[in-house]
């Protein structure tokens, strides 16, 4: 972690979702069967003819098995709800999965743009281009008082929705979590688990977004946003720090235990590798692995999610089998990770020891 800004340890991901309606249209959820079809019908060419949207990933829910559509959910590319919907609804995915477009979710439209670490407002810019591009082709439902209107009321004004997702272990270990996440919500911010609300948070990864969006400009909303998750993450790496000066051993012994694990088990459940990877992405934030074993631990993150477990097999799998072949998948992965080094750590300790001892014999 040396030199490292506190989001680039931090912040995982950042998301800017927009909700649109069109004029004239029933939302989604008042809609009937037919009525929704015919709304796709307008929607889908729309979006698909986007400049950022060429050869986008494009298809009607009823089209895709369970799995595939939670294979998306896991990607964070559609939401758990649109994972229920099937006939009249659609997603519309850009292939490099910087941006996904839900069609007939909550609202008609629920458009988002997806970029690593903190960079919501480089999220916020291109999706605003690409919300421009669509408005010339659709006539939203808009009012010059109330802003866009959307089928839930918190999302009323702007229809934006910003988020980050954090990783949190050094607030955890060091038992912050709870006041400093108090603390945001107190200032009208939402923290929510791994897959958003109602979910718990797996892995110490933690999502923070607004709440209202009627009454202020987008800028103002990601501004406000920013400036807490970037004090969220210097607190974090202060955490991290701490740990470090007052109990390495500690750490040490939890990044070395996850290594352990993960390196030798033949089977493990999701909740147990997550929070096992939290400690290895930790470990190669704080250099006792290479640097490169932070950007493996969040791919493996998503590959041994349930549905992607089950793509990759090939076949539905029993939770059993899921759990092996997760474990398998870990152990492949972290064939060529050696061992924790702390050997940096140790000869700091024993330089204060030197230093100490020469005081006392001084």
């Amino acid at each position: 972690m040396t030199g490292a800004k506190a989001d680039e340890c931090a912040v995982i991901t950042s998301r800017i979702r927009l909700a649109r309606n069109l004029r004239g249209h029933s939302f989604p959820g008042w809609a009937k069967k037919k009525e929704r079809e015919e709304t796709l019908a307008i929607l889908r060419p729309a979006v698909e003819e986007l400049s950022a949207m060429k050869d986008a990933f494009s298809r009607e829910l009823a089209d895709l098995t369970s799995v595939q559509k939670q294979v998306l959910v896991e990607r964070h590319l559609i939401s758990r709800e649109h994972a229920a919907r099937g006939d009249g609804s659609g997603a519309v995915i850009e292939r490099r999965q910087s941006f996904s477009i839900m069609l007939n979710e909550e609202d008609h439209l629920r458009i988002q743009a997806i970029r690593p670490g903190l960079k919501l407002k480089e999220a916020y810019e291109s999706l605003s281009a690409l919300d421009s591009e669509l408005e010339e082709k659709l006539e939203y439902a808009f009012d010059p008082t109330l802003g866009y209107l959307t089928t839930c009321p918190t999302n009323l004004g702007t229809g934006l929705r910003a988020s980050a997702m954090l990783h949190l272990p050094g607030l955890v270990l060091s038992d912050q979590i709870g006041q400093v996440l108090q603390a945001v919500n107190k200032i009208g911010l939402a923290v929510r688990g791994l897959y958003g609300e109602g979910t718990e948070s797996l892995g110490n990864l933690y999502q923070i977004s607004n709440q209202s969006t009627l009454g202020e400009s987008e800028e103002t909303i990601i501004g406000r946003l920013e400036r807490v998750i970037t004090q969220v993450a210097m607190h974090e790496k202060n955490a991290r720090e701490k740990l470090m000066e007052d109990d390495p051993d500690m750490v040490a012994d939890k990044i070395g235990r996850a290594y352990g694990v993960l390196r030798n088990a033949y089977i493990i459940d999701s909740k147990e590798a997550l929070n096992h990877l939290s400690l290895l992405r930790l470990g190669g934030n704080l250099e006792f692995f290479p640097q490169e074993t932070v950007q493996m631990c969040d791919s493996l993150l998503m590959d041994i999610q349930q549905a992607h477990l089950q793509l990759h097999a090939g076949a539905k799998l029993s939770p059993e089998k899921r759990d092996t072949i997760r474990a398998e998948i870990m152990r492949s992965r972290l064939q060529s990770l050696e061992s924790p080094d702390n050997r940096s750590r140790t000869k700091d300790q024993t330089d204060r020891y030197s230093e100490d001892d020469n005081q006392e014999n001084a």
